[in-house]
């Protein structure tokens, strides 16, 4: 599922200049989440999360996907809580 997702996302973040690093289906605070992770030349900030957000989202809903009821979290691996 995870593969499916980043070969369906993957041409459509990069011709916006962002780069996928990676997809993991996962958990955070008890709700089933879908982590996309993201990169750019110009670094990652939140207005190019929401972008990425924007394109990904609808591709993930057109798919055929066997998980019901998750969060999409798009992010930078560089980005920890902690710098706010």
């Amino acid at each position: 599922m995870e593969e499916k997702v980043a070969k369906s996302v993957k041409d459509a973040l990069k011709k916006e200049n962002i780069e996928l690093v990676g997809v993991h289906l996962g958990e955070e605070d008890g709700q089933k989440t879908l982590f996309v992770t993201i990169d750019s030349e110009n670094g990652v900030d939140m207005d190019l999360c929401v972008k990425a957000t924007h394109i990904v989202s609808p591709i993930i809903d057109s798919l055929d996907l066997d998980i019901e009821d998750y969060i999409l979290d798009v992010g930078s691996k560089g980005v920890s809580e902690d710098e706010n």
